[in-house]
């Protein structure tokens, strides 16, 4: 059996990257686990000092189930160097290779609203991004049959 794996980010504004993982991959809040009811119930329990806050931290989930789980963590020292792992976020859909990439472009332009900046253009294949806090991505077609 294959295990499940989660990713996390580290980060200075977890919510400010939350909002933008959950719009570039549909995700949403993870609930927090049982028997807790809130977030903040469950960080009760790990004694944190007084100055850590919910908001140093972000748990978002594929609503069905399928996709890892992303964990955004706030740390105190900036992002110094290109990420060693990132993720692809891969767009659905058949048709011409000149449709595919039509429908890169428009993610990544979406992408973009949502704080995005586009960093390279590998026509035709796909497009290495950045999120808000300078994390590299790329979006490209998923593969056949997806």
């Amino acid at each position: 059996m294959a295990a499940r794996i989660d990713l996390t980010l580290d980060c200075a504004d977890a919510g400010l990257l939350a909002a933008f993982w959950k719009t570039a991959l549909g995700y949403v809040d993870e609930p927090p686990p049982a028997p807790f009811r809130t977030r903040e119930e469950w960080l009760a329990q790990f004694d944190l000092p007084e100055d850590d806050s919910e908001d140093d931290g972000a748990w978002l989930c594929d609503p069905e189930g399928a996709g890892p789980r992303l964990c955004i963590l706030k740390v105190p020292e900036p992002k110094t160097a290109k990420n060693r792992l990132h993720i692809d976020v891969r767009v659905p859909g058949h048709g011409s290779p000149a449709e595919r990439w039509a429908r890169i472009r428009a993610e990544s332009a979406r992408l973009v609203e949502a704080g995005g900046t586009v960093l390279e253009e590998f026509d035709g294949h796909h497009v290495v991004m950045a999120d808000p806090e300078g994390n590299e991505f790329c979006v490209a077609a998923a593969p056949a049959g997806r």
